[in-house]
């Protein structure tokens, strides 16, 4: 494992997989993203065709030839934690099995970054200019994100008519997203001994409506700008009681919706609010989805370089960020989304370099 990237060179001209494999060697769990950030930085610095600016531990470099049209390529360096099973293939440093790649960070979203990388080195007169953001803190609160905190002190350099995003979608376009937010539900009783419930009032038996009502819920199917946007609406968690000896006098659900891009924060909570009505409902987080924004002409024209059918994003990604500064995004990256975070993260190492080979063809 690299624990000082600062000293070790990124090669940014070799193969975009082994490129991969070097990324991963350097642990960035969220909130140690500092050596890796340095290491981008260093390599990204020794190309003159780039401007190269950084912000804690973001990097952004952005080409200045004057084209008609600026694209934004943006992913994160933070990784979810390692895993803690003994015998994990999902952690660091990585390891190739054949020409599969394993490691965390494999799939999200190393090879994503790997790609940018290697396309900020090689593309020295795109036709369309390109700014490259690599940020911090992805993984975590919402309040901390690196690409947050760009729009907040640094938005001319998120200027741009269109943004791809390299998470994991196995080499799709990947339209929008949904939204997502979360509740709690609490509902309240009075305390007893358990041996004499019958003098109490039992909170979370009081809860079992709130379950009734989601267990029964059937999730709509929207179609938006022609994706179809599945939602879901779930208990996530439940928490209540202080003994084995009391009746409980308090009991929490927590719910999380993820709302097709049709609807706003608040048309989505009130959905929730009119399922749960008459509880106690309060709604502790919230992002907007983004909508797939794909008959633009940037998306249009991008879908038609890429030439698969494009899908919908099911969760939450930052394209969502994008779409809220007018910047019509996309998700599309190298590896299989439902690998990311897992013990067996792995990514091909074909899979790295068709993205990289589709986003030139189209930058070229």
């Amino acid at each position: 494992m690299v624990t000082d990237a600062a000293v070790i060179p990124l090669d940014l001209t070799g193969d975009v997989a082994d490129l991969t494999a070097a990324l991963m060697d350097v642990e960035s769990v969220s909130g140690n993203e500092t050596a890796l950030a340095d290491a981008v930085e260093t390599a990204l610095r020794a190309y003159p065709h780039l401007e190269v600016s950084r912000d804690g531990d973001s990097v952004v470099a952005r080409t200045r030839l004057g084209r008609a049209e600026r694209v934004i390529l943006a992913g994160h360096l933070d990784t979810v934690p390692l895993p803690t099973v003994p015998g994990s293939r999902g952690t660091v440093p990585s390891a190739w099995d054949g020409e599969l790649l394993y490691g965390r960070g494999a799939t999200d979203m190393k090879g994503g970054v790997a790609v940018q990388l290697a396309l900020a080195a090689s593309l020295t007169e795109p036709a369309r200019d390109v700014t490259y953001v690599f940020y911090d803190h992805e993984e975590v609160d919402a309040s901390l994100s690196g690409l947050g905190r760009l729009e907040r002190s640094h938005p001319e350099w998120l200027k741009a008519d269109f943004a791809v995003l390299l998470e994991p979608t196995n080499g799709t376009v990947e339209g929008g997203c949904n939204g997502t937010m979360r509740f709690h539900a609490t509902t309240t009783g009075r305390a007893a001994h358990s041996a004499r419930a019958w003098m109490g009032e039992n909170a979370i038996h009081a809860a079992a409506d709130i379950l009734v009502r989601l267990r029964d819920h059937s999730p709509v199917t929207v179609n938006v700008e022609g994706l179809d946007f599945r939602e879901s609406l779930n208990a996530v968690r439940i928490w209540g009681g202080t003994a084995g000896n009391v009746i409980p006098d308090e009991a929490t659900v927590e719910i999380n919706y993820r709302f097709a891009p049709d609807k706003g924060i608040e048309e989505a909570e009130a959905y929730v609010r009119e399922l749960l009505a008459g509880f106690d409902v309060v709604r502790t987080d919230a992002a907007a989805g983004a909508r797939p924004g794909l008959n633009l002409p940037a998306a249009a024209s991008f879908v038609a370089a890429v030439g698969a059918e494009p899908k919908p994003k099911y969760g939450w990604t930052d394209v969502a960020r994008f779409s809220a500064l007018g910047i019509p995004a996309v998700n599309f990256g190298p590896g299989d989304a439902l690998l990311a975070h897992t013990d067996n993260e792995h990514v091909s190492a074909s899979a790295i370099r068709d993205c990289l080979g589709a986003l030139k063809s189209w930058l070229g």
